[in-house]
């Protein structure tokens, strides 16, 4: 039987159809939606469909009395929450006592008063009310808690006072790799996350024991799958009991820092380098300046050699010639310095960035001119093979010296590493539309680290090196139309191929940009 009224729904019962009747006029017009049962079997079954929010139970019923109706009400889940309050005649504590220990919240004394009924009624309602509106509001505040747990990026345990994990958040798991049903309950240090730290895994004891805080900036964290993470750990302990830890994952932040050390050393590397350009740099003004200093004398012992020779007229014929020949000597080596202090002269001059055309066999003649005195140095001879009517480039002598200078200043430090007794061969060609030369060495070769980046700044396998030469050598072609190429030579070594457009097609190319 129900009466519907809207609002709560209230469950009567009792065997009696006249204290039945009693309570519906009772209620009737409270506000509840009435229900009502005449025994325990049917309480049962009309609590577990209609789920109301409060049960007025008689004690005293055949069959299944009150009291076992309320331990079954409490032993199920769908019904545990009902409130129940107890209708009966009995009035010895015994009876209410074990009522209100089962699960009952009131007693309600027969022959009850209408006022009372109702006023009980209407009061706990109204504190299922409240309870119930706070469990949500746990549960939301809860559910809250934890997404905003789940969404930081610390692992983050709630442990007990026993060192046991009570709770733990998403990142957490992931990070430790121990997912939370297989965690929760068990002590921290069971999950074995510090192996061999056994410095660290008593301060974590002493963290729940004892509530002493941690921090480490650096620990070695071990992963349930024996992955290892590099993290950082803090804990504290928490007012009510117990203990909170904290792991945030800093391999990441590791590698950065690597990376910024490797940075900071290569630009200090860098710095270094530099430093010796700028000395470089002032050591070829100086050298410009000495040559201008030194070939002055030169030209001074020229001259008196000629004078000497013009008075020789007056000495007898013997010593005549051989003071002759003594002073042409004199004049010959004098005039080969000061042509070597010139070519070295034009050679450091700053470029005037002005083109010219160019016959690349007497460009050769003069840097193997250049070179004579590292060919001394090195004992290693340096042959020039130039191919005939070769068509004139166009471009910057200055800088293409440069790049002949490097190569084969190069190859002969190779070859005399090698102490192989080949000389370096120098050789000028004209193939596929394409004016070059080639250097080819038979000293050491390279090796494959420095092939792969051969042409990239400060990469060298020379002891001392820059590694400057051959990046700067790459610019200058390339700023000439052309290009210089790298490959090993068959017999041992190495050889680099520089090639440039012909003089007419330097010159249109040219011309096109300048428009």
């Amino acid at each position: 039987m129900m009466h519907d009224r809207g609002g709560e729904q209230i469950l009567l019962v009792d065997d009696n159809p006249t204290n039945l009747q009693v309570l519906f006029k009772t209620l009737e017009g409270s506000g509840y939606r009435l229900l009502a049962a005449r025994d325990g079997e049917s309480a049962l079954y009309t609590a577990r469909r209609a789920k109301p929010s409060l049960v007025l139970l008689d004690i005293m019923m055949p069959g299944m009395d009150g009291f076992e109706v309320c331990e079954r009400l409490k032993a199920d889940p769908e019904t545990a929450d009902i409130v129940v309050i107890f209708l009966s005649a009995l009035t010895d504590s015994q009876s209410k006592v074990h009522g209100l220990a089962i699960g009952g919240v009131d007693y309600i004394a027969k022959p009850f008063q209408a006022d009372e009924v109702l006023a009980r009624v209407r009061t706990h309602i109204k504190l299922q009310r409240l309870e119930r509106a706070l469990a949500r509001r746990n549960s939301e505040l809860e559910d809250e808690n934890q997404r905003i747990l789940n969404a930081v990026e610390e692992g983050i345990f709630g442990l007990d006072a026993e060192g046991r994990v009570s709770s733990m958040n998403a990142r957490a798991a992931e990070l430790t790799g121990w997912p939370q049903g297989d965690a929760l309950g068990e002590p921290l240090l069971a999950l074995n996350l510090f192996p061999g730290d056994d410095g660290l895994n008593q301060s974590l004891a002493l963290l729940c024991e004892a509530g002493v805080s941690l921090r480490k900036n650096h620990v070695e964290l071990t992963c349930r799958d024996g992955e290892l993470v590099q993290a950082a750990l803090s804990g504290s302990a928490r007012a009510e009991g117990g203990a909170v830890l904290v792991l945030r994952d800093i391999g990441e932040w590791l590698a950065n820092q690597r990376a910024l050390e490797q940075a900071r050393s290569e630009v200090d590397h860098q710095r270094q380098h530099l430093a010796h350009i700028e000395r470089l740099s002032t050591g070829g003004e100086m050298a410009a300046g000495i040559a201008h200093e030194v070939n002055q004398p030169l030209t001074a012992v020229t001259n008196y050699a000629r004078v000497a020779q013009r008075l020789l007229a007056d000495l007898p014929e013997e010593k005549r010639e051989k003071l002759s020949d003594v002073l042409a000597k004199i004049g010959v080596q004098a005039e080969r310095a000061s042509a070597v202090i010139q070519r070295m002269r034009s050679y450091v001059r700053k470029p005037s960035g002005a083109k010219s055309m160019i016959e690349l066999n007497d460009l050769l003649d003069d840097v193997l001119a250049l070179a004579e005195v590292d060919s001394k140095v090195n004992r290693t001879r340096v042959v020039l093979m130039g191919a005939t009517d070769l068509p004139l480039i166009y471009g910057d002598e200055v800088q293409i010296q440069q790049v002949a200078l490097n190569l084969i200043r190069n190859a002969m430090e190779s070859t005399a590493a090698a102490g192989s007794p080949r000389p370096v061969e120098v050789s000028s060609f004209f193939l596929n539309g394409r004016v070059g030369f080639r250097v080819r060495d038979f000293g050491l070769g390279l090796v494959k680290e420095v092939e792969e980046q051969l042409f990239s700044p400060f990469v060298t396998s020379k002891e001392g090196g820059m590694g400057i030469g051959l990046s700067v050598s790459q610019s200058i072609m390339q700023g000439h139309g052309g290009d210089i190429h790298y490959e090993p030579n068959p017999g041992g070594g190495a050889v680099f191929s520089c090639e440039f457009p012909p003089a007419a097609n330097a010159a249109d190319s040219a011309a096109s940009e300048s428009v």
